[in-house]
């Protein structure tokens, strides 16, 4: 039996979106967005340019998320929607807001399929001695395949990726707490003298304690993954509720824990953290084929981010159509309620990508810079439409951002100073600028269109309509040409 989706599809595009994801699944989702190799490999990267200060880094990066996800949160229970906040920042900022971190935020898990495909495609070839192209190719045809026959597939997949992320999490942190304690045997690493033996806790300074941030917010991209697929459940509002609670201890636990165990027993500056930091500490404990095991992870971990990157991508496109932001194909949804047109034309996207990184690997390069900044653009939007709809809507009850309006505006500061650091530091500048080109782009083509077409009317529920729908809307809304313009921190500041 299908149910509608709290915030339907037009009629002429099939059914409407599948609820057909559980409660166990969005929880795991939710648990899952934030564990990549980011954390098993990439925050060895951090590690290297921070030294055990990047618990610092690490604490504030977790901070930051914390806070975006509260104000997320605070929106999505009020309006679960699969556009989440992009439909949000459509109605309480306009339509060009809601158009441009849209597309970029497509554009950001576009290039996120083929990172992870060519991630696993290496490591399978690795074990396998098959070309890199193989497998890669293999892992994204049998996720979209996936994600192409029901909702519930991909939920199903996520949850035991997920599951097994967990897994391995906990394990790695009783070994490290045992290890730490003297109560590992055969273990070469014990102690957390490390913290500050080896050139004191900040051994490059504080602005190496910034620079090891930028790694480690990058990490935690992806726990807005929740609020999209939230949508696609039985109960939305009682998931997000839950999943928001959570991500505290979650970001705690995983992250800082995991760092604070590496910090602890390994050496900042040993070469041993070039193949991944958890294999480091792994190696130092004389875990038996601590390699293969990483190795088994990593696909694991890859994997579950290729899935929720098609998912994602196809999800947001969907909701782009559905406003009239997007080719209204993408709109389409198959029997059983799943965005088929939209999975579809970002799978093939991704796989262009995949075939550019073997074929002409500088302008892959160019790509992958081009989302570098989009993930602190997402949060700035966040905080920035949840400043703007508490202004208009009636308090919330169920979950709600913390001592607003300030958090709010100090979230908003402190985003705009990571910004100014990419800036600063040589290695970001690339990124930086080009995703603000990108941005800039997208930001003119919304505001055209908006002056072309206007805003949107919304729904007393506070889903957005189709353009030319008809019926009363909400004046709490951003509905009717009332949507704040690009200068809304000169205006409400």
């Amino acid at each position: 039996m299908h149910h509608p989706s709290p915030d339907p599809a037009p009629s002429h595009a099939g059914p409407a979106l599948q609820q057909g994801l559980k409660g166990r699944q969005i929880t795991m989702i939710s648990i899952g967005g934030v564990i990549g190799a980011g954390l098993f490999v990439g925050s060895s990267t951090a590690v290297a340019a921070a030294g055990p200060a990047v618990l610092i880094s690490f604490l504030l990066a977790a901070a930051l998320v914390v806070l975006v996800m509260q104000m997320l949160g605070e929106m999505a229970v009020a309006h679960p929607d699969t556009g989440s906040f992009s439909t949000y920042a459509d109605r309480a900022l306009g339509r060009w807001a809601g158009f441009s971190i849209g597309w970029l935020y497509w554009w950001f898990y576009i290039l996120v399929i083929p990172i992870e495909a060519i991630a696993a495609g290496e490591v399978i070839a690795g074990l396998t001695s098959v070309p890199s192209w193989i497998p890669a190719l293999a892992m994204i045809a049998l996720l979209a395949g996936s994600n192409l026959l029901a909702v519930r597939n991909y939920g199903e997949f996520e949850y035991w990726f997920a599951l097994l992320k967990v897994v391995a999490i906990v394990a790695f942190l009783v070994l490290g707490a045992l290890a730490i304690f003297g109560f590992l045997p055969g273990s070469d690493a014990h102690g957390v003298s490390h913290l500050w033996s080896d050139g004191g806790f900040a051994p490059k300074g504080g602005v190496a304690v910034l620079a090891g941030l930028l790694t480690a917010m990058f990490s935690f991209q992806g726990s807005e993954i929740v609020t999209i697929a939230a949508a696609e459940s039985e109960e939305p509002k009682k998931n997000i509720k839950k999943a928001v609670r959570a991500v505290v201890w979650r970001l705690g636990l995983f992250y800082v824990g995991s760092i604070f165990v590496v910090v602890s027993l390994v050496p900042w500056n040993s070469d041993a953290l070039a193949d991944g930091s958890y294999q480091a500490v792994l190696d130092r404990m004389n875990i038996p084929g601590a390699g293969l095991i990483m190795d088994v992870v990593l696909v694991v971990a890859v994997s579950s981010c290729l899935n929720s990157a098609i998912y994602t991508a196809s999800r947001m496109a969907f909701s782009l159509a559905r406003r009239q932001d997007a080719p209204k194909a993408l709109a389409a949804t198959s029997a059983a309620g799943v965005p088929r047109n939209a999975v579809l034309a970002s799978t093939v996207i991704g796989v262009a990508a995949v075939i550019a990184n073997y074929l002409l690997p500088s302008v892959f390069t160019y790509l992958i810079a081009s989302s570098g900044a989009i993930a602190l653009m997402m949060y700035m939007v966040i905080a920035i439409t949840q400043y703007a709809t508490r202004r208009k809507e009636p308090r919330p009850t169920e979950v709600r951002m913390w001592a607003f309006p300030y958090l709010t505006l100090a979230t908003i500061a402190f985003i705009a100073g990571v910004l100014v650091l990419m800036a600063v530091l040589p290695g970001h500048r690339l990124e930086l600028w080009l995703s603000l080109a990108l941005a800039a782009v997208l930001v003119t083509v919304g505001v055209l269109r908006q002056r072309r077409h206007g805003d949107r009317p919304t729904d007393d529920a506070g889903g957005t309509r189709a353009t030319g729908a008809t019926g009363d809307t909400d004046d709490t809304d951003a509905g009717g040409g009332t949507g704040v313009g690009p200068d809304v921190l000169a205006g409400q500041g």
